[in-house]
């Protein structure tokens, strides 16, 4: 069999660095199996090395989410936070932290870069055996909702982490099943499906790119997993361990087996191979892009637009250049539940309007932007992330 090298990640940090600041790996070192070795920010553009965030040698000090202090671990064990076994990641971006799992583990520990602190979250819903690869937590990403999702090897567990009230909360959201029209691709096979990384679009939806190299768009609505095709132009025997989206909306590729780094456009499929280092063993990438970020507005005038998109600053821009459009607008922020948090008025002039929206009190996540003019009539949608 395979080696079972599955992924754990990128990140991005507020932290000053050399590298460029988008973009994480969790890398491991030149041995035959999964060996741990640090979390480093990467430039995603000439994929080179930057600062070594965390290291398997790093004094850590840990501290428990259940038992409301800090705790000793076992360092030999597979339940610890610099286990050999490092498997899955995302980037919280709502508390600037790293979140991940040791893969035959169901711990979940959030790393603080700034300060190294680490806070084990106590996991009782992920049943995770060391002996059962079907079981191990190997994908992780953030969503655009601002949670935390992670699939097990067999799509058996789609877990949800998210923040309340200060303590990390985990949700199993179901088993993710093969779309009837995958065939001999299948999401739930080890040849086919097991392994890789994740990403994620600014609807909600992940693609998860399986250590084959076969790509599949899970729809969390409906638990299915849809086979999109499989990636060109890399070698056949490349290793698919680590996935994220760089600022252009390509999705970069890594494996663990000591090689170059690729970059994916994800309508084609087609990987160019990218410069830099050629050997790096990766276990994971992550980053703070979303894939299709341009398709996340709805206009139905010209020249009404809302930006950016990600938000991390204090307000949004609001840009109007068209003379049919009289009178004032109106600007409606929702969360994603449907809940109205914000309203402002615009004044337009001549069919004209730059206006600079604060965004009072808004915690960090997603929201759908409205505008509306006098008669209530909707002009222009927009999804936001803010992430401050």
């Amino acid at each position: 069999m395979k080696k079972h090298l599955f992924p754990l990640f990128l990140l991005f940090l507020g932290i000053n660095i050399h590298a460029q600041q988008d973009f994480f790996a969790i890398t491991g070192k030149d041995t035959p199996g999964i060996n741990f070795n640090d979390f480093r920010a990467m430039d995603a553009v000439n994929a080179t090395s930057g600062e070594k965030i965390f290291t398997a040698e790093s004094s850590s000090k840990i501290f428990s989410q259940a038992r409301k202090g800090s705790v000793a671990e076992n360092k030999n064990s597979f339940n610890n936070s610099q286990a050999v076994t490092m498997a899955a990641l995302a980037y919280d971006f709502s508390n600037n932290n790293l979140v991940y799992m040791p893969m035959f583990s169901s711990n979940i520990y959030v790393l603080n870069p700034q300060t190294k602190e680490i806070t084990l979250v106590e996991n009782n819903v992920a049943r995770v055996s060391s002996c059962d690869i079907n079981s191990h937590i190997t994908r992780m990403t953030a969503g655009y909702d601002g949670n935390i999702y992670a699939v097990n090897n067999a799509g058996t567990q789609l877990l949800q982490m998210s923040k309340k009230g200060g303590q990390y909360v985990v949700n199993d959201l179901g088993i993710i099943k093969d779309d009837p029209s995958n065939g001999k691709n299948s999401f739930t096979a080890i040849e086919t499906g097991f392994g890789g990384d994740m990403i994620a679009d600014v609807d909600n939806n992940f693609y998860i790119f399986s250590a084959s190299g076969n790509v599949f768009k899970v729809s969390v609505k409906d638990l299915s997993a849809k086979f999109v095709g499989k990636i060109a132009g890399i070698p056949d025997n490349y290793s698919v361990n680590g996935s994220a989206v760089n600022a252009q909306g390509k999705v970069v590729i890594a494996s663990a087996k000591g090689a170059p780094l690729y970059e994916v456009d994800l309508k084609s499929l087609q990987a160019k191979q990218l410069p830099g280092e050629q050997n790096l063993h990766i276990y994971d990438l992550a980053s703070k892009y979303f894939a299709n970020d341009k398709k996340s507005s709805s206009s139905i005038i010209t020249n009404l637009e809302i930006y950016p998109t990600k938000v991390d600053e204090h307000f949004i821009n609001v840009h109007l250049s068209n003379k049919n459009v009289k009178g004032n607008l109106k600007l409606t922020i929702f969360d994603l539940s449907g809940k109205n948090v914000m309203n402002e008025s615009l004044s337009v002039k001549d069919g004209s309007l730059d206006q600079k929206v604060y965004l009072r009190g808004l915690i960090n996540g997603a929201y759908i932007v409205s505008i509306a003019d006098e008669s209530g009539k909707i002009l222009l949608t927009k999804k936001i992330l803010v992430a401050e």
